[in-house]
């Protein structure tokens, strides 16, 4: 059994293909995995805000030291921080727009990302704490950008995993539905990042 975390970052509500592809895959994972637990988060629906001049003064507050203003600030951090250190699994919804991430996905990343929390500094620099977690990448786009001209201008998938690798989740999978406004292959787009979703 496995406790799963469903990240969701997409404008288009249920008509989502990143939606659709993380749902794929949560329902592959709960196969191989059975009586796993999932807990879903739609980032755009709860409209996380950006950090705050204190909000990240906070962060940086020994615990014994913070006021109670002080931790109304970092509250939702410390909520979001909690439920990714519970996870076991990790999916990301992760639409291409304007060749990276969703604000609401990025706005998700800088509240977790948290010094001495999340990540920490040793004799040779910057030290992952979120250990053993494994993360899927459900990345959806209107062009192709795994290969070919366009691949330089993919901002998701490499920002994902060296961001995500820089907190310790060094075990990233992208799976990639592509071309979903391409009419030579929309068609079959779908069903064929679906078949590609290899569950470890």
């Amino acid at each position: 059994m496995k406790r799963i975390l469903h990240l969701i970052s997409s404008l288009q509500g249920k008509a989502s293909h990143s939606l659709q592809l993380g749902q794929a895959i949560v329902r592959k994972i709960q196969e191989k995995y059975p009586g796993s637990t999932l807990e879903e988060l739609n980032l755009v629906e709860m409209e996380i805000p950006h950090l705050t001049p204190d909000s990240l003064r906070a962060f940086f507050i020994p615990q014994n030291q913070l006021t109670e203003e002080d931790k109304a600030s970092i509250q939702l951090s410390d909520t979001l921080v909690q439920q990714l250190l519970a996870a076991d699994i990790i999916v990301i919804g992760a639409p291409l727009y304007n060749f990276t991430i969703h604000s609401s996905l990025k706005a998700w990343i800088d509240h977790i990302t948290r010094a001495g929390v999340t990540f920490g500094y040793g004799e040779n620099g910057p030290v992952g704490m979120v250990k053993g977690k494994k993360v899927y990448v459900a990345m959806t786009s209107g062009g192709i950008y795994s290969e070919g001209p366009a691949k330089a201008y993919d901002f998701v998938a490499p920002y994902l995993q060296a961001v995500l690798g820089f907190l310790g989740m060094q075990d990233v999978s992208v799976v990639r539905a592509e071309g979903l406004k391409m009419p030579a292959v929309q068609g079959h787009a779908m069903d064929k990042a679906i078949e590609q979703i290899q569950i470890d």
